[in-house]
């Protein structure tokens, strides 16, 4: 068996060693930038850039191509993680997207359109993909693989079922990583700042014989101190360290013009904190941070450290073959997680405020995992009037989730540990065609199959409590592009998708039985413009869509007994916009905008659900606002028990922020010829947004903003860049989500976070 932590700890070590001993950086290849761009990146006489995307399998310009897209460029991605920052940090990054998560670094939940999982546990299915170097990452602890080395981030709104796969209703989250190349080159990022947080992050590519092979190294360390209090046992400086390593190694192989083969191999070692749930900060009667509340402080009395262990591994091998007429693909990838995270779910034994617990309270729960794809695909050359791909896929995962409860008197876990597998296999065909159909006119069709089977068993128990599901579905889209002008071009597009059914069984540990989904799908319409005007120093991008979802999938999640339950609703439906512009107002000033508005609402007249009451006949400790109905529910130790749940026909979808925008401004002063002194600044806001199904007074939040800024120098061929930064600038204490098992419990956003930054290339 491989030492994963020594192998990632070696690759990011000779990476970062061999990155700060060169005087200057560069990167294999400058990709469009949509915000926070040097001088060196800006082209035509200060016109914006070209963006690049891949949303058909292809490289094409986001203005050509009928799908609403937004990316993240490779210098915004670095500003984002300057603090060490995961994932979730691209919440609200672009219109339409949101990330949060209830476990730390390990487990983030993508929603986009108002479409994901509040699900927690590390077997949930959700509607967002998450495409890593053209390898689906289905599961929600290789979704948190970080993000380093990166040549552009994607984002693909809507059903993106023909070439991405089945789990696509949502729409798509595609990070691309820079690729050896013929030249030498070395990148790199380094940054240093409160509560000692640091985050490297460097690439090394050497040709090995130019023209026919070269080696790419790159590597990520980020790191951060203890500097949260238990308040309960005194401790100072407690919780809030995390070490996260990760490393790749690529190899890239052209032995004829025609051949093209790419190896890459990449690890992940992770040793943290899992997220800090504060007891009783929300209300009770609103969802105002209460005096209860210091950002510095916890009350724990169990969560064991509140420690979050993880590991992984992704190896793929993509070959290439052009044969004149089309290119073959062949893409083979292999993946492994594994890891556990544990935390003091109520909180923390406290006396004040509703439901305390009277025994330490408290949950772990790991995973070990398993999973290979194997896709081939046939495309046309680009270019012409009539374009074609056809292809196969294949995917198959199998993993075990323990759950394993708190300790009791007399050191009696409860409840038992309980472990349950899940194993998914499925496969599909798909084609895309696209025809140039007047020199003005552009139409593209897709179609793809897919079989999907999920078996599920409980091990080592009497009972295994087996459940097995299975569907077949087509899904379809068809998409107009009409080119107005020069400068603006109309599209829309109908598309359909689908997630494949569910079978969770975290329960099965609370003594239930595993719940079922069926499968969900989508009808999607969307209708845009896309235009780059004033010699195209001005990009406005619109795009109004429409969707109805049959069947649902949601989970209704804490309520009585800490549960975690799949149920469908009858139907769903969400409409809004989303809105992207850059303005490049001159060659030395960039202001970049978008927003989105996004209505959704589950149409369910009979859908209940529980809600925030910890146990039958233990009172409702929030203030719920929908209808509610209260059942009988009595037990051997209290026969007058009841249950109360709740309607939720007419809510929206959870997690869902009804409004989300973000704007960046880049302004430079010459200093000499070769350099300026820059200015910049990136703002998110999250409107309103509701936690779980049900709605109450305390569990969600109101609208939200935080902001970051960047003041230093920069050499005009980017091979220099030496700032000062501050992330989540003003401080803001912003709630991320709740648990409404036991008292109104949340978590919060990182603090404020200042330090020095360095950027290099060569």
């Amino acid at each position: 068996m491989i030492d994963r932590s020594l192998t990632c700890k070696l690759l990011s070590a000779s990476t970062l060693a061999l990155a700060f001993a060169q005087p200057a950086l560069a990167q294999d290849t400058i990709d469009s930038s949509d915000s926070d761009a040097t001088g060196a990146e800006q082209a035509d006489n200060g016109a914006l850039d070209v963006i690049v995307v891949t949303a058909n399998r292809r490289e094409e310009n986001l203005q050509d191509v009928a799908v609403s897209a937004a990316t993240i460029s490779a210098d915004s991605a670095k500003t984002i993680f300057d603090a060490g920052a995961d994932v979730t940090a691209l919440a609200a990054r672009v219109p339409g997207l949101f990330v949060e998560s209830s476990n730390g670094r390990a487990a983030p939940r993508f929603y986009i359109r108002g479409l994901g999982n509040t699900d927690f546990d590390l077997a949930a299915s959700q509607p967002v993909s998450v495409v890593h170097d053209d390898v689906v990452m289905e599961n929600v602890t290789l979704k948190s693989f970080p993000i380093f080395d990166v040549a552009r981030i994607e984002v693909l709104r809507g059903p993106q079922g023909t070439l991405f796969g089945r789990n696509t209703p949502a729409g798509i989250v595609k990070i691309d990583t820079v690729k050896p190349g013929d030249e030498f080159a070395v990148t790199g990022s380094a940054s240093y700042g409160s509560f000692s947080s640091v985050s490297l992050d460097g690439g090394l590519t050497v040709p090995i014989v130019p023209g026919v092979a070269s080696i790419r190294l790159s590597g990520l360390w980020q790191q951060r101190g203890d500097w949260v209090d238990n308040g309960f046992t005194g401790e100072e400086d407690a919780y809030g360290a995390y070490s996260d390593i990760a490393g790749r190694a690529q190899l890239l192989i052209t032995p004829t013009d025609r051949i093209s083969l790419l190896g890459s191999y990449s690890v992940r070692d992770l040793d943290g904190t899992s997220t800090l749930f504060r007891a009783n900060i929300l209300g009770p009667g609103s969802n105002d941070l209460n005096e209860n509340y210091d950002r510095d402080t916890v009350f724990y009395d169990a969560g064991a450290g509140n420690q979050a262990q993880y590991k992984a591994e992704i190896a793929t091998v993509k070959a290439d073959y052009d044969a004149d007429f089309a290119t073959f693909t062949s893409i083979t990838s292999w993946a492994s997680s594994e890891g556990s995270s544990r935390g003091d779910i109520d909180g923390g034994n406290v006396v004040f405020g509703p439901g305390p617990i009277p025994f330490p309270s408290d949950t772990r729960d790991s995973i070990t995992l398993d999973q290979f794809t194997q896709e081939v695909r046939l495309a046309s050359n680009s270019g012409g009037t009539f374009e074609w791909q056809v292809g196969g896929f294949y995917f198959d995962s199998d993993f075990d989730v323990t759950t394993v409860g708190f300790d009791l008197a007399g050191n009696v876990d409860f409840p038992p540990s309980t472990t349950v597998n899940h194993t998914n296999e499925s496969w599909a065909v798909f084609g895309q065609v696209t025809s140039q159909v007047t020199d003005l006119l552009k139409l593209t069709g897709g179609l793809r199959y897919t079989e999907d089977d999920k078996d599920f068993f409980v091990r080592d128990a009497a009972d295994p409590q087996a459940r097995s599901v299975s569907d077949e579905r087509i899904s379809w889209d068809f998409a107009a592009f009409y080119e107005v002008s020069a400068d603006a071009s109309l599209f829309a597009r109908v598309a359909s998708g689908f997630r494949a059914p569910t079978i969770q069984g975290r329960d099965v540990a609370f003594f239930n039985p595993p719940s079922v989904a069926t499968s969900e799908t989508i009808m999607s319409y969307e209708a845009g413009l896309k235009s780059e005007l004033l010699d195209r120093k001005v990009r406005f991008n619109l795009t109004g869509y429409y969707y109805t979802i049959d069947d649902p999938q949601f989970s209704a999640v804490g309520g009585g007994g800490n549960f975690v339950q799949l149920v469908n609703a009858d139907k769903g439906r969400g409409y809004g916009f989303e809105l992207d512009s850059a303005f490049q107002i001159t060659p030395d000033f960039l202001i970049t905008a978008g927003a989105s508005w996004n209505n959704t609402e589950i149409q369910d007249e009979n859908l209940l659900v529980g809600v925030c009451q910890p146990f039958p006949g233990a009172p409702v400790h929030c203030a719920v606002t929908d209808p509610t109905v209260v059942f009988d529910t009595p037990t051997e130790f209290d026969p007058d028990a009841t249950t109360t749940r709740a309607f939720v026909d007419g809510n929206p979808f959870p997690n869902a922020p009804e409004w989300i925008a973000d704007v960046s401004a880049r302004y430079g002063v010459p200093v000499g010829s070769d350099g300026e002194v820059f200015a910049y600044t990136d703002w998110t806001y999250q409107g309103a947004t509701n936690f779980f199904l049900y709605e109450s007074a305390e569990f969600n939040a109101d609208s939200q903003i935080e902001g970051g800024l960047r003041l230093g120098y920069a050499r005009y061929d980017g091979s220099l860049e030496v700032a000062l930064f501050a992330r989540n600038i003003t401080n803001e204490d912003n709630v991320k989500g709740g648990i409404d098992f036991n008292n109104n419990t949340g978590f919060v956003n990182d603090p404020r976070v200042i330090g020095l930054s360095v950027r290099f290339q060569h």
